[in-house]
């Protein structure tokens, strides 16, 4: 509770101050607050400490230091692991807005329900169903090699833009589930409200439907990119010379693993702030519908 301030000039409106019981409900819960935060420190530190002895007190401890954590090695791969990276994430760059736009067709061709469209619907069905069956590693290995042997006009012959195909027509299926997903839990009523005020089948989807059910499946779609990010490493078995494939070439040379490690950071470093911002959109998302918010 707080009360009004009765020092305040005349005329003035009311300061309004906090109450002791306030002031001392506040106090309790920063104290808590400074005292979980301690827990939780220690218990981490502990935790890394109790790790590191366990791990360097194995018999095998010296011997995976050398073969994986050789810092001489880190730093003479590193450049070249890096130049690579950056294909991996060109790869990555052009295929998501392709995946976004292929897998929202894909979800409204599989929504359609006038007869005439069956076949469409049909087609976008088996889609989803052989492309989410098929192995990604294995769909690479069947494009990669298989569309070049069909000696088609047009064809690209580089194996990055194959192998990002191979990815587009994997992710595609399962960025299509999600986004029908989305829009199946939108309440019917959303559509009749749509319609009683005018709009077309085609409107109340693109203007009522759509930015609701995209709004609920950002953090999913998050979590397939933060996936196409790391697959797009399978493109190494096609020859191109990303992240994977500098070092591989690098521990072919001395039969050391460690170039493997400076590829596994460069990574981590790129999905690991998406799954936190994926984190964050889905505590977003969950207070809004604690509050009341729903989809809105």
């Amino acid at each position: 509770m707080t009360a009004p301030d009765h020092d305040a000039p005349p005329g003035a409106a009311p300061a309004w101050v906090k109450s002791a019981r306030q002031l001392d409900r506040e106090r309790r819960q920063r104290r808590q607050s400074v005292r979980s935060g301690s827990i939780a420190t220690a218990s981490t530190i502990l935790f890394v400490v109790v790790v590191a002895v366990a791990l360097t007190a194995t018999p095998g401890w010296s011997r995976v230091k050398e073969t994986f954590f050789d810092w001489d090695e880190f730093a003479t791969a590193f450049p070249d692991v890096l130049s690579g990276f950056w294909l991996n994430v060109q790869i990555f760059l052009l295929a998501e807005p392709v995946i976004l736009v292929l897998g929202l067709l894909v979800a409204l061709a599989r929504g359609l329900r006038n007869p005439l469209f069956f076949p469409l619907r049909a087609l976008a069905t088996l889609y989803t169903d052989v492309f989410r069956g098929i192995p990604t590693i294995l769909l690479v290995y069947l494009v990669g090699f298989g569309l070049p042997a069909l000696r088609l006009e047009g064809v690209p012959s580089s194996p990055a833009v194959l192998g990002g195909f191979a990815l587009v027509l994997s992710y595609s299926a399962y960025v299509a589930e999600v986004f029908r997903s989305g829009i199946d839990s939108i309440h019917p009523s959303q559509r009749a409200a749509a319609r009683s005020l005018g709009l077309s089948q085609a409107q109340s989807l693109r203007f009522v439907v759509l930015p609701q059910a995209v709004r609920r499946v950002v953090p999913p779609l998050l979590n397939d990119f933060a996936s196409l990010q790391k697959d797009t490493a399978l493109v190494a078995v096609l020859g191109p010379l990303e992240a994977l494939r500098q070092a591989q070439i690098h521990s072919a040379e001395t039969f050391n693993y460690t170039p493997y490690l400076a590829a596994a950071v460069l990574f981590i470093a790129l999905t690991v702030p998406m799954a936190r911002f994926t984190d964050h959109l889905a505590a977003r998302a969950e207070r809004r519908r604690a509050s009341g918010g729903g989809g809105k």
